[in-house]
């Protein structure tokens, strides 16, 4: 397909679809009036022409047909009619809520250009941009909610970064229903203090630096402290490192004491004494849990964190965690708390673990914390709460070790609202940016982060992590995990259904899904939030069972979240 250059936007304009409906029926009238014969019903005509152009309305070509895009839809699919039902069965009509925030359908080439370099995509890709108002109600969060609205309008553009193209009108954005959830910015963390183990080179590797996602659940947002107490022990640093680490967290607003961990101590022992160290913090009186976990570990909702502890007594002794969600590994290491997802101390067990230290860490309780791996923290930390008192772990199913390979997708588009995430930054694990995935929450409440999202043309937003188009329909449990990932390093097909349930089927090199992934999000000055989706042409999980790629272009689709004025 060739690029499709847009035009002024005019009042009467063939690319509207009202107005391509009444040319049609002006047409026909017109023949009707020269071959005029007295056998000719005109009121059958009159119908069948009104049909006619109700057709061209309804059953607008998506995006993705094959006529267009180059992907979509094969002959004789059920797209169409699932798209009709779809509609009929909407959770919310299309009315456009109260926002004073001004659409504008222009061309940013500066930025076109930006996102073509910066993501490697062809000169030439598809562009979609769509606003999504949010309509905050006295509704409890769904895990997808269907529109009745398409997500497309008209045919994709496709635009070349080195030429030039005159605005276009918008059209009317999408409407979504989303429950009125707090916003992160007034998030209270008081009750919590968190340590973390890690080292000076991952805070100032752009790879591997956390202070973004740390300034998302330790601050509001606006470079002040929402209560939360971090306590940050780097391996062997300099009193330069220690002062510049210091420096930059509190200059984004973080509560922070930095110290220099020993050296000489073993990575388990180090995480162990983590616990003292937050014991004999002189803030430790004023809270309730201490929470040990890595600099990975992240918080997406952190109102949610808060009301979840608050329903245990903190006056007890408390250790809270969750598995891994590879039965594997629990088999391997054992039945305890899996540190990256959150390790969550009462204070009144924290102070066990303290006056209980060093019998906790002889050699000999080092060599029973290795199961063939290296000494485990974990492990350690489990064996001494077990071997001192009467406590044993409470499971905390939404906390989320994330011990998942390949690509994550299905964990993420599940319509999940995790209460935390862990292995994002790649290496064995997966790469994901959760920073960039929360910024929607700032706009429509933090219950909308990853809330999906049907639209009536068969596509689902996994609002934050991605747009998803499913050119056959969507004729499967979306209760179900999809299973685009998968354990190791001993997949034996049922590892994760212990945590996750049995997953559905992967769409992979199926033609039957084809998504767009988040890559970056803004939070603009007028209090909008706007999402850049990426998809690559050659990306080999959107191929034909042929092995031929469903789609001959990269693509961009970005998403523009206006708030309600009121909000």
């Amino acid at each position: 397909m060739g690029a499709t250059i847009p035009r002024p936007h005019r009042c009467f304009s063939m690319r509207n679809p009202f107005a391509r409906a009444l040319v049609l029926t002006m047409a026909m009238l017109t023949i009707g009036g020269f071959f005029l014969r007295s056998d000719l019903d005109m009121q059958s005509a009159l119908l069948k022409t009104a049909a006619t152009a109700r057709e061209a309305l309804t059953l607008q070509k998506p995006m993705g047909h094959p006529e267009s895009a180059g992907w979509g839809g094969v002959e004789g699919s059920s797209a169409e009619q699932n798209r009709i039902s779809t509609a009929e069965d909407a959770d919310v009509p299309t009315t456009l809520s109260n926002s004073s925030h001004l659409m504008t359908c222009d061309y940013d080439m500066e930025r076109l250009r930006h996102w073509q370099e910066t993501y490697h995509l062809e000169e030439s890709f598809e562009y979609t941009k769509r606003y999504v108002q949010v309509a905050r109600q006295d509704i409890q969060r769904k895990s997808v909610t269907k529109l009745d609205q398409n997500f497309l309008v008209d045919a994709v553009k496709i635009v070349d970064v080195n030429k030039q193209y005159q605005a276009e009108v918008c059209p009317e954005p999408l409407v979504v229903p989303v429950s009125k959830s707090p916003f992160p910015s007034t998030a209270n963390a008081s009750d919590f203090m968190f340590g973390v183990s890690t080292t000076y080179k991952r805070l100032t590797d752009l790879r591997t630096n956390p202070i973004n996602e740390w300034t998302y659940w330790l601050t509001d947002g606006k470079g002040h402290s929402n209560g939360g107490k971090l306590v940050l022990l780097l391996l062997d640093a300099s009193d330069a490192e220690l002062d510049d680490t210091y420096n930059k967290l509190t200059n984004v607003g973080i509560d922070v004491d930095v110290y220099r961990s020993d050296p000489s101590l073993i990575m388990a022992v180090r995480y162990l004494a983590l616990t003292p160290r937050l014991y004999d913090h002189p803030d430790r009186p004023n809270k309730k849990w201490l929470v040990i976990c890595d600099d990975d570990t992240f918080f997406p909702s952190f109102h949610a964190l808060a009301d979840k502890l608050a329903e245990y007594d903190h006056e007890q002794p408390m250790y809270i965690g969750t598995f891994s969600e590879d039965v594997n590994n629990i088999q391997r290491h054992g039945s305890q708390a899996f540190g990256g997802a959150g390790v969550f101390l009462s204070v009144p067990l924290a102070k066990i673990i303290t006056e209980k230290l060093e019998s906790c860490k002889t050699d000999e309780k080092i060599a029973e914390a290795n199961t063939g791996w290296g000494p485990q923290g974990d492990i350690l930390l489990r064996k001494c709460i077990y071997e001192n008192s009467e406590v044993k772990l409470t499971l905390l199913n939404d906390l989320w070790q994330l011990d998942l390979f390949g690509d994550p997708s299905g964990f993420y588009e599940s319509g999940i609202k995790p209460l935390s995430l862990h292995h994002y930054r790649g290496g064995i694990w997966h790469v994901a940016f959760p920073w960039h995935y929360t910024k929607v929450a700032h706009v429509c409440g933090e219950d909308c982060t990853f809330q999906r999202f049907q639209t009536a043309d068969d596509f689902i937003i996994s609002n934050g992590f991605s747009v998803a188009y499913y050119p056959r329909g969507i004729d499967f449990d979306l209760g179900q995990f999809e299973a685009t990932f998968h354990a190791a390093p001993q997949d034996r097909g049922w590892n994760l259904d212990f945590m996750l349930g049995p997953q559905r089927q992967s769409l992979h090199k199926t033609g039957r899904k084809i998504s767009w992934d988040l890559q970056e999000a803004l939070v603009n000055e007028d209090g909008s939030v706007s999402q850049v989706y990426v998809s690559r042409h050659d990306d080999w999980r959107w191929k034909n069972p042929d092995g031929t790629p469903m789609n001959v272009r990269d693509g961009i689709v970005e998403l523009v979240w206006l708030p309600e004025a009121h909000d």
